[in-house]
Order: structure tokens, then C-alpha cells, then sequence
């Protein structure tokens, strides 16, 4: 069910992998997507299964509605419903206990914490996100409150890799225009983007030091949910929050 935990200095970093919830195919099993098609009530029983796996209180884990873009909401406290949920493609927040969730089935889950200033953001990189500068404005968020590039801890979590994410080549050119670190090519040498590299280059650029990356390509990897190769298919989900 966690596919991945990482715990530094109070802060909690973790990913989940498909397994052990309650969703039927094609979103087998622990679907954490709530606009993908599958049934709203096994979605809801898969984010408790997770949060208790997790020791966290599924009421205090904060959603968003991801879109592809650069903007950030800054929270203290879970949304009253989920039509409240902003168009947001990163969220910070400066409160213990509270929990930041992205969801992601290819795209770079991007978790950040400074447990010094005791705060925490969460960020969904996908191409565009990524292009139009998402991490570097949770970043900028993270820093109105408190934090400090050089403490900031950054985890970035399963997503579909360089040698998978293949593009055209004048959408390759565009994108490494605006961020060289992705450019990248097929393992069967075709043109793609590196997301994930380009974060952390991003990252780097910012002046985080503390950066680690998963091994995981979502495409390769049946244990995890892949939009490139399923389409219809479920929602992983990354959770960083501090004690």
C-alpha cells in the first residue's frame, strides 16, 4: 500500500504504490483519484485505508484540484467539502499535523519540508507544471513562511522516467527552451522529457541540497498507476506532513 516512507527530522515523506484497497479494475486497488471514473465511496474507503496505514487522521489530509499549472494555496486546515478544493497545482502550509496530498499516475509528485520553520508543501509537476514553474513557486510560498532553501528536504516520487516519456520533437525543444535538464530521449531513441530531472534541476538551481528521487518509472512498473500506459486507470498519491 505505501510503496515509499522517508522520515527527516519530524518531517514525513510517503508514496503509495496500487495495492490494498478496495477499487475494482480498471483502478485496481487503491485508487486515491476521485475524478478518474471510479466509485466515489471506494475512493473514500481507499484515502482511510491510506491514512491509516499512515497514522494520519484522513479529516487533516488536504486535497487539490490539479490542473497543470503554477499556482499555490497556502492552507491551515482541510477544505469543508470537496467542491471547495482550489485549482491548484501545489499546496504549503506552516501547520502540524496537517497533511498535503498530490495525486499523479506519470506526472512528479514533488514533496518539500523545512522542518526548522515547521513547514511543509506538496506539488504536482507534470510537463506543463513543470515548464510553467510550479516547484519554484511552492518554493517562494514555503519561503514568505519561514523557510529557507538550503534546509528545505525535497522528495520527489514515482513518475514516468526520461527513457519512457516520449514526445514529439518540437514539444522536446520547447520544453528543454525553457528547462535543458529535461531534454531527454527514449530508450529507443526517440525524442522525451525528463519531468523529473528538469524538478530537480529547479530544485538545485533554488538552492535545496537535501534532494532525493525515486527509482521508480510509473510506466515500467505494474505496481503503480500509469495514465501513458492504462489511460483509464486509478491515482497514486504522495502525502509529506510534519509531527
Amino acid at each position: 500500500m505505501i510503496g515509499q516512507r522517508n522520515n527527516v527530522s519530524g518531517a514525513h515523506f510517503a508514496f503509495t504504490d496500487r495495492w490494498g484497497g478496495v477499487s475494482a479494475a480498471p483502478y485496481e486497488e487503491l485508487n486515491l483519484g476521485g475524478a478518474v471514473g471510479d466509485d466515489r465511496e471506494a475512493v473514500l474507503r481507499n484515502r482511510e485505508l491510506a491514512a491509516e496505514a499512515l497514522g494520519l487522521d484522513p479529516t487533516q489530509v488536504v486535497w487539490m484540484n490539479q490542473v497543470h499549472g503554477p499556482d499555490v494555496a497556502v492552507v491551515d486546515g482541510p477544505w469543508a467539502t470537496d467542491t471547495d478544493l482550489p485549482c491548484v497545482d501545489a499546496l504549503v502550509t506552516a501547520r502540524r499535523g496537517l497533511a498535503l496530498a498530490v495525486l499523479t499516475a506519470d506526472c512528479t509528485p514533488v514533496l518539500l519540508a523545512d522542518p526548522v520553520a515547521e513547514v511543509v508543501a506538496a506539488a504536482h509537476a507534470g510537463r506543463p507544471g513543470m515548464v510553467a514553474g510550479v516547484v519554484p513557486a511552492a518554493v517562494e510560498a514555503m519561503v514568505k513562511l519561514g523557510a529557507r532553501p538550503e534546509r528545505i528536504v525535497a522528495r520527489t516520487g514515482p513518475a514516468v522516467c526520461g527513457r519512457c516519456y516520449e514526445v514529439p520533437a518540437d514539444m522536446r525543444a520547447d520544453v528543454a527552451a525553457v528547462e535543458p535538464a529535461a531534454y531527454a530521449e527514449t530508450s529507443w531513441g526517440t525524442p522525451a522529457v525528463d519531468v523529473t530531472a528538469g524538478v530537480q534541476a529547479q530544485l538545485e538551481r533554488l538552492g535545496v541540497r537535501d534532494r532525493q528521487q525515486s527509482p521508480v518509472c510509473t510506466l515500467e512498473s505494474h505496481d503503480h498507476f500509469s495514465y501513458r500506459r492504462e489511460r483509464t486507470t486509478g491515482r497514486l498519491a504522495s502525502y509529506v506532513w510534519l509531527d
